[in-house]
């Protein structure tokens, strides 16, 4: 499960954006007892999540820089920053070169498949990494331990060779000894280079596997920018043919329309030339292709899969504008849903729907927005939470977004 994500100097993110999925520690939660989880590690974590915010204010980027730090577990090739992922007002500082700033950095806090909690920290810049840190803890209150600790040097340029040499500060101690000599037998590395925990991956290292395996695994991105859009075929189609077969996946799609009785499932083109049969109240029966139906149901059954691999798959899925499509009342029967069911899944969807400012149905921990200053175009990301004068008795959400007050709106 996730329990917390920061980045910085990513697209419009300038600044540390911070986001968790922590529930509060005080008696607010136990008005929403199936909005989180209590964990055997000392965390109660929420099931869900919502980030409102205007067009073009960083919603998207935000999710995004979760697919970017994803895709550099994917393989094992040199990682470096890309300037068009940069902020702008850093890439700017070409004339103040003291405040030229390439540096990336991503750091995620997460509860993997051993009940191991695992604190991971890159930093990249247009060179390559700069730093690696990989750490590990049983309890939400033990210290933590390292499993490896990458450090860069100082850089040296070869203007000859256009090549760009950096020796690392290794750190593997906290790994079993046959890894660590393994490591420490391999040449020194310098220049550009791949993760270092995906390395001790392969040689063996149990926690730098589960939670390498957790990121690509468990961690899923849906988000248009990055191919993960839910409008075509997405690349596991063994695995989602295998979930729209599942019963329990027809009683998620009859959210969006109780009339479909079953799913004749296309092997080919699932997504496309799956059959629809739907009943009506005399007994019959039509079917229809899912090419030929609704744009909303069209874009709901790809999204149906992701909300079966929270539920009963226990994913963590951060999905981009999930709701674009669908109306404001299945929107919240799909939250309701989710943390309905027990399982230790995880939803996190953006949306332009204010309606989700609700805190009969949401803790406000589990509202975030997202705005951009209009002088210099950074993003920023913040909760709910922050406002210590909106209170869940009297204040109407809704209202303050709309009017400006609580941010995340074009005009204000």
């Amino acid at each position: 499960m996730l329990i917390s994500y920061k980045f910085r100097n990513y697209c419009s993110f300038c600044e540390t954006a911070e986001f968790d999925m922590l529930a509060p520690s005080n008696k607010v939660k136990n008005r929403f007892p199936d909005n989180y989880i209590e964990t055997e590690e000392g965390y109660d974590i929420l099931k869900s999540a919502v980030i409102v915010g205007e067009n073009a204010g960083g919603k998207t980027n935000f999710i995004n820089s979760l697919s970017f730090l994803k895709a550099m577990f994917e393989d094992n090739r040199p990682k470096h920053a890309y300037r068009s992922l940069i902020n702008f007002n850093h890439l700017c500082s070409l004339t103040n070169p003291e405040k030229y700033d390439t540096t990336q950095e991503f750091d995620i806090c997460i509860i993997g498949e051993s009940k191991t909690i695992y604190h991971y920290n890159l930093q990249i810049d247009e060179f390559g990494i700069v730093k690696e840190e990989l750490f590990y803890k049983n309890a939400r209150r033990s210290q933590e331990k390292i499993v490896v600790s990458a450090k860069r040097g100082e850089l040296s340029f070869r203007a000859k060779e256009h090549v760009i040499d950096a020796f690392f500060e290794v750190d593997t101690s906290g790994c079993r000894k046959e890894v660590d000599r393994m490591f420490g037998q391999m040449p020194p590395v310098k220049g550009e280079t791949g993760l270092f925990v995906s390395k001790l991956a392969i040689l063996g290292e149990s926690r730098a596997r589960e939670f390498v395996d957790w990121i690509n695994d468990k961690l899923v991105v849906e988000s248009r920018n990055y191919n993960y859009s839910p409008l075509k075929n997405i690349q596991n189609e063994e695995e989602d043919l295998r979930i729209i077969k599942d019963s329990r996946f027809l009683e998620i799609l009859r959210m969006i329309d109780y009339s479909v009785c079953r799913i004749e499932a296309d092997e080919d083109k699932p997504f496309s030339e799956s059959l629809l049969v739907r009943k009506t109240k005399d007994g019959k029966e039509f079917s229809r292709e899912i090419s030929r139906d609704s744009g909303g149901i069209r874009e709901f059954f790809s999204w149906a899969v992701q909300l079966f691999r929270v539920v009963y798959e226990d994913k963590i899925v951060f999905a981009d504008e999930m709701d674009r499509v669908i109306n404001p009342i299945l929107s919240e029967r799909i939250v309701a849903y989710i943390n309905g069911k027990k399982h230790r899944g995880q939803f996190v969807f953006s949306s332009h729907n204010a309606l989700h400012l609700d805190l009969k149905n949401y803790m406000k921990e589990q509202i975030y927005f997202v705005t951009k200053n209009r002088d210099n175009l950074n993003s920023e990301l913040y909760s709910l939470a922050d406002f210590p004068e909106i209170r869940y008795e009297t204040t109407k959400i809704y209202e303050f977004y709309m009017k400006g007050i609580l941010g995340g709106t074009a005009f204000e």
